[in-house]
């Protein structure tokens, strides 16, 4: 069965580290990444927290970069594309010979924060042994198994699907909202504080699961 892994790699190991070295307080956060050939990898990654040209100038002096071009800036965002050519081994190696999905990336001046989907167990266990073998750090913070229903692909329990499900059904996140707790709880056969604390839960998943990457989104699994 197909697993989402949350991992972490200590930034020294991985691509960029000597920008966010020369940049303090810079973070990167890939919005898509696939292998390019030749061992190499192309990222589509946002930054933040450092202005254009200073991250200019870091990335020519970056080893690890090449071909970086500037594809647009929102506020305090810039958007980059970029080839990874060095320190990208072992994610070169999860999307081509383990067949695995890197869904997001975000880097700061410790560590890199991945988020991968594997096609099954075996795969997640060989990236294991190839990090031992070649000295690398793969520190896995997360395992689920990712079923075929929406359940298992949010990471969801079935009483907060059906919570959240129902609430929306219903009106209850609309402004005005069409029904309230009570109703719903009654509905559910469960108390007003028990649904209260499955919606948060549930919510609270959702939003580690589609929104946040990085540490933040390294967090345990929420219960019923």
């Amino acid at each position: 069965m197909a697993t989402v892994t949350r991992a972490k790699i200590p930034a020294r190991e991985f691509a960029l580290y000597q920008t966010l070295r020369e940049v303090p307080g810079a973070e990167f956060e890939c919005e898509r990444l696939v292998e390019s050939g030749d061992g190499t990898v192309m990222p589509l990654i946002w930054a933040r927290g450092a202005d254009r040209e200073t991250l200019r100038e870091a990335f020519e002096r970056d080893p690890s970069v090449s071909d970086v071009s500037l594809l647009g800036e929102f506020d305090d965002e810039l958007l980059y594309r970029m080839h990874w050519i060095d320190q990208v081994y072992l994610v070169f190696q999860m999307v081509t010979t383990l067949e695995a999905t890197v869904i997001d990336a975000y880097g700061d001046e410790q560590w890199w924060y991945l988020r991968i989907l594997f096609p099954d167990r075996d795969a997640l266990s060989r990236t294991n042994d190839l990090c031992e073998s070649r000295g690398l750090t793969f520190e896995v913070v997360r395992v689920r198994e990712m079923r075929g229903d929406p359940v298992g692909r949010f990471g969801l329990t079935r009483e907060q699907y059906e919570a959240l499900t129902m609430a929306c059904d219903r009106g209850y996140f609309e402004v005005p909202r069409r029904t309230g707790l009570d109703v719903l709880a009654d509905d559910l056969d469960i108390s007003h504080q028990a649904l209260s604390e499955r919606l948060r839960r549930g919510t609270d998943v959702l939003v580690q699961e589609t929104l946040l990457v990085g540490p933040r989104g390294a967090l345990g699994e929420s219960s019923q």
